[in-house]
């Protein structure tokens, strides 16, 4: 069990990183065009996604074997990555299979045979890869959307850069108390904390809202749809989850048990020291009974989204910075919804102790090759 002194983990959260045995996702389906190639990164390490216009996209090192050049620079030729600088060709699995000027037929070098390759997925509008160890992707499922899937509702995208540590971005979403921060935007509405349950991997709570008047943009989210089924409930119900290393937001209008909106969001760290992240974003409002309604209301509900995200950028950010300033995590955290999730986060993620070595090093070479053998 983890503890806590003022409010804080005794481990600094803030050099706890990103657990890779998950499915993260690295880029929007549409970021890359049948037989194109786009540049990504997870965790510090770059990586290249790749679409054949005949076979699935994959995604490889974004750097040649030969020369380290970074192979988004090259060209895509069927199913085949070609790196730019000297025509080096690789296959969907990381394999060289081909160094053009050698004497034709003549044998790729075997220190030389591969980069290395993840394992790739597109789902809910998403590519995602496993950042872990091939060999436990099997037992990691990916995102369950239903509601994506729904003809009963339209999904937004958000996908945004933000220079914070990816437990910032859980904190901020978990952490009803600070609609403060938007109350230009939420006008008088409060959130009342009902419930909240933790388990090994999971945070779960439950606000009610009371209050005046809010932003048009906001009564517009919970339009609702046909077809809801009833209970007693006279007040919106929102719930909050987080099941690492993904967070979920429901919201049920009054009397209804069919959500309204959901929000799915992850977080992926960028660069090595996982002070930047990479927010992914979908947005799933049901449809209202009256067609056209929410077509019609689709540019406000987007820019009041973008408007509370842009708000919350700017909070996390400066939490970024003061840490950053003060060398250490000083901040006195009291939710007890709060405390549960630093936890989580504390025990999912990876100490930075036992951090993956700098890359290129013989250990890192060594535990690669073991993965592809």
């Amino acid at each position: 069990m983890e503890t806590y002194l003022n409010g804080s983990p005794s481990r600094d959260l803030r050099q706890v990183r990103i657990h890779p045995n998950f499915w993260y996702p690295v880029a929007r389906s549409t970021d890359v065009e049948s037989g194109g190639i786009f540049p990504t990164s997870f965790g510090g390490e770059p990586i290249v996604i790749a679409r054949p216009a005949l076979g699935a996209v994959f995604a490889l090192e974004d750097r040649c074997a030969h020369r380290q050049m970074p192979l988004h620079l090259g060209v895509l030729e069927g199913e085949r990555l070609k790196c730019g600088y000297h025509g080096w060709c690789y296959s969907a699995g990381g394999r060289l299979d081909r160094i053009p000027y050698l004497t034709e037929g003549g044998k790729v070098p075997h220190e030389a045979r591969r980069v290395r390759s993840y394992l790739c997925r597109e789902q809910c509008g998403l590519i995602f890869i496993f950042g872990g160890a091939p060999a436990t992707a099997e037992k990691v499922h990916l995102p369950d959307l239903p509601e994506f899937h729904s003809s009963d509702y339209r999904t937004m995208y958000f996908s945004r850069e933000v220079g914070c540590h990816y437990t910032f971005m859980h904190e901020n979403l978990m952490d009803m108390n600070h609609q403060f921060l938007h109350r230009r935007l939420m006008g008088g509405i409060q959130p009342v904390l009902l419930s909240h349950r933790a388990g090994d991997d999971w945070v779960e709570a439950e606000y009610k809202f009371e209050g005046g008047k809010q932003h048009p943009g906001a009564d517009l989210l919970v339009m609702g749809g046909k077809g809801e089924r009833q209970t007693e409930r006279d007040y919106e119900l929102m719930t909050i989850r987080t099941d690492y290393p993904y967070q979920n937001l429901v919201v049920y209008r009054a009397h209804s048990t069919i959500p309204t909106i959901r929000l799915w969001a992850a977080y992926v760290p960028i660069d090595d020291e996982q002070r930047r992240n990479r927010s992914f974003g979908l947005l799933m409002i049901r449809r209202p009974k009256v067609p056209g309604l929410l077509a019609l209301a689709w540019p406000l509900i987007r820019y009041f989204a973008q408007s509370v995200f842009y708000q919350d950028r700017l909070a996390v950010e400066a939490e970024q910075r003061a840490y950053d300033n003060q060398g250490a995590d000083w901040n006195h955290e009291v939710s007890p919804v709060l405390l549960e999730l630093r936890r989580v986060l504390a025990n999912c993620g990876v100490s930075s102790q036992m951090a993956a070595p700098p890359s290129g090093s013989p250990e890192l070479l060594r535990r690669v090759a073991d993965l592809h053998r």
